[in-house]
């Protein structure tokens, strides 16, 4: 990670993440980044809507966001994280895969009309690959939580 690279203007909107990471909709989980400290925090928002596709299964007559895509939206996080740490040569877009979940936990379901906070601590970079710590809340109550490490594709 290189601390030296220049702070990016915040709040960093939808169509800038989406020039940091290869998802799209109905997978791109992060609507925009709030803080952000090189190497090692960022603070990002999720906004839950009832337009999710999801919703329509799970669960019919009461909508909850699966945990599993609240962790999705933790990595993702972690992504927009090493992006906005790292230099890379222009139009250089590393590819970062979810390799391992430790210690997941929910405290609290997640439904349409909330807004989840993602903060996300960069824990150890060790060559291509990360450990963060995640941690989901909403309105300031956690949700849940997991350690994460990702690893940048290579060929």
């Amino acid at each position: 990670m290189n601390d030296t690279k220049t702070q990016p203007t915040l709040p960093i909107e939808a169509h800038d993440i989406s020039k940091m990471l290869p998802h799209r909709y109905p997978f791109l989980l992060v609507d925009r980044v709030l803080a952000f400290e090189a190497g090692k925090t960022l603070t990002a928002i999720k906004n839950v809507t009832m337009n999710e596709p999801f919703f329509q299964g799970h669960f019919p007559g009461f909508p909850v966001m699966p945990g599993v895509l609240i962790i999705e939206a933790l990595a993702q996080a972690s992504g927009v994280l090493v992006h906005l740490s790292s230099q890379y040569a222009p139009g250089a877009h590393p590819l970062y895969f979810l390799v391992k979940v430790d210690k997941a936990k929910f405290s609290q379901i997640v439904t349409p009309g909330d807004q989840l906070t993602l903060d996300i601590e960069l824990k150890r970079m060790i060559r291509r690959m990360a450990i963060f710590h995640g941690r989901a809340s909403v309105n300031g109550k956690p949700v849940a939580e997991a350690e994460m490490m990702c690893a940048e594709k290579t060929d």
